[in-house]
C-alpha cells in the first residue's frame, strides 16, 4: 500500500512540471512578442507605392493667336437672275451650264422681228414729222413776210406758229417711241449683268417668255469675290470692335470639319442689331476666292483672329484638371515626384492653353495618368499614346 502512494506522489510531480514548463514557454513566447520591434511600416509602405507611367509635356513661352470662331454660309457677292424683260419666244441659248461669262457677254436672244418692225416703224413716223415741221417752217416763214406787208393777218402767223410748234412736239414723241423701240429691240439680246458663272439652264429655246415671268432662265453667280456671312456670341462684340480700331480684321474660312483651310480675307462689316433671339450678332468678311474653293451655298467655319498674345506661357489643353478649389495641373518635380499646383488659365487655341499663373517656363506637367495620382507619388515618364493634335480650335 505505501509503494502504491508514492507512485501517486511520483506522477502528480510531474504533470506539475509540465505545467510549468509549458507555462514558462507561452510567458517567454508572450515577452518575446510584445518586445519585438515588429515590422518597418514606412518602409514596407514606401515599397508598395510603385511609380506610376505617366505621359508629360514641357510648359513654353509661344505667341499664341486668340480666335473667335462662328458657323457660317458661303454667299456671291451678286446672284443675279437671267430673265426675259421683253415678251417673245427664246431663239438661241449661247452658254453652257456651269461657264463663266463676263459682264456684257449675250448669253440669249428672243425673236427680234417685231422689235425690229416696231423700231423701222417709229423711225419712219419720226422721218414724216421732220418732212412736215420743214413745211410748216416755210410757211411761217412766208407768212411772217406777208404778215410785214399787210398781206396776210396776224391770226393766221399765230396758226402757223402752232402748228410749227405741234410738230416738233411730234417729233420729240417720235425721238422718244425710237428710243423705247430701241431699248427693246436691244432687249432681245439677253446679257451678263456681271462677271460669274452660269448655273443650271431653266428654260430650252423655242418656249415663249414674258418679262413677267416669275422664274428665271438661268442663275448667274458672282463668285470672285465671296462673301461669308457667320454669327459670334454677343459678349464678344466689343471685342470685336476694338479689334477693327487697330486695322483689318483676318478672317480664314474651314471646311466643316475645321480642318481644312479654304480661303483668308478680313471682316467688311458687323450687322447693326443683337439678334436678342438667339443673343448673337451677324458678321460677314470678304474673301478674294480667285480659286474658287469657297462655294455660294456652302457651310464654312469663320476663324476671326482677335488679337495675339506674346511670349505667354503654355501647356496642353489635356495637362489642365480641375479640383473642388478649382483648376490645378500635376507638375513633375526634379526628383520624379509629382504635386498638385493649383493655376489660372486664359484662352485655349487649338492643342495650347495659356496659363496665367501657377505654371513656369520648363515646367513638366503630366497630360496622361492624372487619375492615378497623388501628392508625391513617383512616376515613370512613358511617350504619350496618342500624336498631339495639329493646331485647329
Amino acid at each position: 500500500m505505501e509503494t502504491r502512494s508514492d507512485d501517486t506522489g511520483g506522477n502528480t510531480r510531474r504533470v506539475v512540471a509540465i505545467a510549468a514548463c509549458i507555462a514558462i514557454i507561452a510567458i517567454a513566447g508572450a515577452l518575446y512578442w510584445y518586445l519585438s520591434p515588429g515590422p518597418d511600416v514606412a518602409r514596407t509602405s514606401r515599397s508598395a507605392r510603385m511609380a506610376v507611367p505617366v505621359s508629360v509635356a514641357t510648359a513654353s513661352r509661344q505667341d499664341v493667336p486668340i480666335y473667335l470662331i462662328g458657323l457660317g454660309t458661303v454667299q456671291a457677292l451678286f446672284t443675279v437672275g437671267i430673265h426675259a424683260q421683253v415678251d417673245g419666244k427664246l431663239q438661241d441659248v449661247f452658254f453652257k451650264e456651269g461657264q463663266r461669262v463676263k459682264k456684257g457677254d449675250v448669253l440669249a436672244k428672243i425673236d427680234p422681228r417685231l422689235y425690229q418692225a416696231a423700231l423701222d416703224q417709229a423711225k419712219a413716223h419720226k422721218a414724216q414729222d421732220d418732212a412736215q415741221l420743214i413745211a410748216a417752217e416755210k410757211d411761217l416763214a412766208r407768212f411772217q413776210t406777208l404778215v410785214t406787208r399787210n398781206a396776210e393777218t396776224q391770226q393766221n402767223v399765230d396758226l402757223q406758229q402752232a402748228k410749227v410748234d405741234q410738230t416738233k412736239a411730234a417729233i420729240d414723241a417720235d425721238v422718244a417711241a425710237i428710243e423705247t423701240a430701241q431699248t427693246n429691240f436691244d432687249y432681245t439680246d439677253i446679257t451678263a449683268t456681271t462677271d460669274g458663272r452660269m448655273g443650271v439652264r431653266m428654260v430650252d429655246p423655242g418656249n415663249i417668255v414674258h418679262a413677267s415671268d416669275q422664274g428665271a432662265i438661268a442663275i448667274l453667280t458672282q463668285t470672285e469675290p465671296a462673301v461669308v456671312t457667320f454669327t459670334l456670341p454677343a459678349q464678344t462684340l466689343d471685342d470685336v470692335r476694338d479689334a477693327i480700331r487697330q486695322g483689318n480684321v483676318q478672317v480664314a474660312a474651314y471646311d466643316r470639319d475645321n480642318v481644312r483651310l479654304l480661303s483668308t480675307g478680313t471682316l467688311s462689316m458687323i450687322d447693326n442689331l443683337i439678334d436678342q433671339t438667339t443673343a448673337t450678332y451677324r458678321l460677314k468678311a470678304t474673301f478674294g476666292n480667285e480659286d474658287e474653293k469657297l462655294w455660294p451655298g456652302e457651310f464654312v467655319n469663320a476663324r476671326l483672329l482677335l488679337q495675339t498674345r506674346k511670349n505667354v506661357v503654355v501647356i496642353p489643353p489635356v495637362a489642365v484638371q480641375r479640383g473642388p478649389h478649382g483648376l490645378f495641373t500635376w507638375v513633375v518635380k526634379q526628383d520624379n515626384m509629382v504635386e498638385p499646383r493649383p493655376i489660372q488659365t486664359g484662352a485655349t487655341t487649338g492643342n495650347r492653353t495659356i496659363v496665367l499663373s501657377g505654371v513656369d517656363d520648363g515646367d513638366r506637367v503630366v497630360t496622361d495618368g492624372q487619375y492615378k495620382l497623388e501628392t508625391n507619388s513617383p512616376v515613370t515618364l512613358v511617350p504619350p499614346r496618342t500624336a498631339t493634335s495639329g493646331d485647329a480650335t
